[in-house]
């Protein structure tokens, strides 16, 4: 919970003289992976939320399937990089992100 609000001083501190659509102001849900593990992501429809992973080179391997996630952005802040989306509608989807290793996010849209 800190570390999100601190996450969110740095973004808003760090936009203000930004021009409008530099950054994300919200990362909402902050789901931290790891290289080689499938992480499990549970969000509620209409919930904005990142998948984090450490400092390196990450890209989007896929996006998922649009009717249960879609893809906003790609931020990188303090040594991180910040996948974010917004959560749809109800179901399963696989987000796979490729660079230094492969991190798999498992991410679960439920209605409330």
């Amino acid at each position: 919970m800190i570390r999100r609000a601190m996450v969110a001083l740095v973004l808003a501190l760090g936009l203000a003289g930004c021009g409008a659509g530099s950054a994300v102001s919200d990362l909402g849900k902050v789901v931290e992976g790891a290289p080689g593990a499938t992480t499990p992501v549970e969000v509620r429809k209409g919930q904005r939320f990142s998948l984090s992973l450490t400092e390196g080179q990450w890209d989007l391997k896929a996006v998922p399937d649009a009717k249960v996630a879609s893809f906003i952005s790609e931020e990188h802040l303090d040594g991180r990089t910040y996948f974010v989306f917004n959560a749809k509608h109800p179901g399963s989807t696989r987000v796979e992100i490729t660079g230094q290793a492969e991190a798999s996010f498992s991410i679960t849209v439920r209605n409330s």
